[in-house]
């Protein structure tokens, strides 16, 4: 998949109409689509960015007065793709820099910039479940990779208003990392 794209909802029951409308409208696969914290809904589908482009434009247009957010990302970094809901997370060491949004649609985005500023990796992309709607990233990797792949992402994030907090940790204990993944 080049390009995914992704509808965050303030209903649940419009969750479902938008994903039908969306995989209707597009040649596109459906990634995700299921409810998040504090009541929300999203929808991520993946596929060629004229598809995903045209199952977005539907999904915003069936949300009627339920869209949060949206985006479609062209040529996404495989990375992103790995990193979200993660059961095997990669081996860590080095540097540990976190990205938390308050929301999900942003933090994808944050994510994707921030793998693609630096020689990084994602380890994971933890989306709005058991965390008040918010959502966030891990990133691993030498110190200047990390900061300024967070860098990338934290501006992204505060450029919308969007932003809870953007670490870097250079030399984190190993419990720490235990405690991520």
């Amino acid at each position: 998949m080049k390009s995914i794209g992704l509808i965050e909802l303030s209903s649940i029951a419009a969750g479902f109409l938008v994903a039908d409308s969306m995989l209707k409208a597009g040649d596109v696969t459906l990634i995700l689509s299921r409810s998040i914290c504090s009541g929300k809904y999203m929808v991520l589908v993946g596929g060629e960015t004229a598809s995903v482009q045209s199952a977005i434009a539907a999904g915003a247009v069936a949300a009627e007065g339920c869209l949060i957010d949206q985006f479609v990302i062209a040529n996404v970094h495989p990375d992103v793709f790995a990193s979200i809901g993660r059961s095997q997370p990669p081996p860590v060491d080095g540097a540990l820099g976190i990205i938390e949004s308050f929301n999900v649609t942003t933090l994808i985005e944050a994510a994707d910039a921030a793998v693609k500023a630096a020689e990084v990796t994602l380890i994971e992309t933890r989306l709005a479940m058991a965390m008040g709607g918010k959502a966030f990233c891990t990133i691993t990797g030498e110190v200047s990779a990390v900061k300024a792949a967070v860098a990338a992402g934290r501006n992204l994030v505060a450029e919308r208003g969007l932003l809870v907090n953007a670490i870097v940790i250079a030399r984190p204990h190993p419990d720490v990392y235990r405690e991520i993944i």
